[in-house]
């Protein structure tokens, strides 16, 4: 049997995120871009689906809203740590 669950796999210009259950199998690819080379490289995963969800729910897009509500996937933007916490 395959392996489930979350996997993350990152080399020097590319995350993979792998999802697999029984029931849906996905793959999340993140590369560089134009709002992510702020963050460092093992981060930029971290860096751009946090920024992915922050948009895409400013969009406040009742579609958007109710494809969120039907797979339970709620984004909250949270404030960032402080330098020295980090």
């Amino acid at each position: 049997m395959a392996d489930l669950g979350l996997k993350i796999k990152s080399d020097t210009e590319l995350t993979k995120i792998e999802m697999q259950c029984i029931h849906q199998n996905g793959l999340i690819y993140v590369v560089p871009s134009e709002s992510s080379w702020v963050c460092t490289e093992d981060l930029r995963h971290v860096h751009a689906l946090s920024g992915f969800f922050k948009q895409l729910i400013e969009f406040d897009d009742p579609k958007i809203q109710e494809a969120m509500q039907k797979w339970g996937i709620y984004f909250r933007p949270r404030p960032l740590a402080e330098e020295d916490d980090a």
